[in-house]
């Protein structure tokens, strides 16, 4: 086969869910897919990641100028993709818009994008840009739901709610799991964990928590512990920019909780594998993969039921409703307070999190590929959006 994948997301210098997807996932197939032709699709915004690519593998750079060329870079793919007369288009972030004759796999990873316009904005901030740009993802990420041959998504939950909105046959959405980039791994190394820990001041015993994660209920959950507890132990917020929700800045200006701002892979997998205790509470999440790189460098994991957390989590985890503050307060106190609970749960983690692998995500992927193919006159028109 000729699988032409779009790769974008490596040469914009982005951070987060959907980047470590694209990062992980396009070398672990470069890997597995020797007997096939594979061509990438960049930009020329940052440096290509990927360097030392096998001579079956290709890079095509699309130009990039300014912000709006993401836009036009969307539509000139097609024609790209045209031009190298592929078998099967893989668009991993999203969306995207494969030429006629050619298979169009998308991976959607939640169903954000495809749900009422008016539910979308609702969640975000109401200025123009990103308005806009929300906008533009919804129409974009329905149509390409409309014309794709298969939508690859990375849990059962997702699964239910992209077929909820999109009306999209679930026959055709194929689950295919995430996992933890290669290099989230346990560090036990003290030296590193030093240098760490006085780059960012954290001077005694701390629990992990996203900034962007629901934070305002671990705040509050901390302030129900004891005076001794809360003495003895940090908070420490991560977050891949500096604005963040008033409970964090709130919480930093009390004294008690830090606020790291990009933290790069290596200093992350040092944070977890040194934290009491990693705190993810988040409200909605299509897979939820820092449970995962938790659990893989070994920190016991409390995190919400909501979304495709408990699917992810597998039991491995102390699950609470995203807003009780007295659940995650009982939680935290059963984790720093009693170390066989807590080590009880790093070795369930680690037993979970070993279930997972992009090796096996790329083979469940290319499979899919293959079946695309096997399937002929596929009539792309039946796919009605509700």
């Amino acid at each position: 086969m000729r699988i032409g994948i779009d790769a974008r997301y490596l040469s914009h210098g982005l951070m987060g869910g959907v980047h470590t997807y694209v990062a992980s996932f396009v070398p672990a197939m470069i890997e597995l897919a020797g007997d096939h032709e594979i061509i990438l699709y960049a930009d020329t915004k940052r440096p290509f990641e990927l360097i030392g690519l096998p001579k079956y593998v290709e890079v095509r750079y699309l130009p990039y100028r300014n912000p709006v060329s993401s836009i036009t870079n969307d539509l000139r793919l097609k024609h790209w993709m045209a031009r190298d007369k592929l078998d099967v288009a893989h668009f991993p972030a999203n969306f995207g818009f494969a030429p006629a004759g050619t298979k169009s796999v998308i991976t959607l990873h939640d169903e954000i994008n495809v749900m009422p316009w008016l539910s979308i904005v609702r969640g975000h901030r109401r200025d123009a840009r990103t308005i806009g740009m929300m906008t533009y993802l919804h129409w974009a990420s329905r149509l390409s739901v409309r014309r794709a041959d298969r939508i690859l998504t990375v849990s059962a939950y997702a699964r239910v709610q992209i077929t909820r909105y999109s009306g999209f046959d679930p026959e055709r959405i194929t689950v295919v799991h995430s996992a933890p980039a290669a290099e989230m791994r346990r560090i036990d190394d003290p030296d590193a964990w030093q240098s760490v820990g006085e780059r960012h001041q954290i001077d005694r015993p701390f629990v992990l928590a996203d900034a962007l994660k629901n934070p305002g209920v671990l705040v509050r959950a901390w302030e129900l512990l004891s005076p001794d507890v809360r003495s003895q132990h940090r908070i420490v917020f991560f977050c891949r920019r500096p604005q963040v929700p008033a409970a964090v800045d709130d919480a930093v200006r009390a004294g008690y909780a830090r606020l790291l701002v990009r933290p790069s892979t290596q200093e992350l997998a040092v944070l977890y594998s040194n934290a009491r205790a990693f705190v993810f509470p988040s409200w909605i999440e299509g897979f939820g993969l820092p449970i995962l790189e938790a659990m893989t460098c070994g920190a016991p994991v409390i995190a919400s039921d909501r979304g495709a957390i408990p699917e992810v989590a597998g039991g491995a985890a102390l699950l609470m409703e995203a807003e009780d503050d007295t659940a995650l307060a009982g939680h935290l106190r059963a984790l720093l307070l009693d170390p066989a609970q807590a080590d009880h749960f790093r070795q369930m983690g680690f037993c979970r999190a070993a279930q997972f692998s992009w090796t096996t995500t790329a083979q469940h992927v290319l499979g899919c590929y293959e079946q695309v193919m096997r399937v002929n006159g596929t009539n792309r028109s039946e796919q009605v959006l509700a």
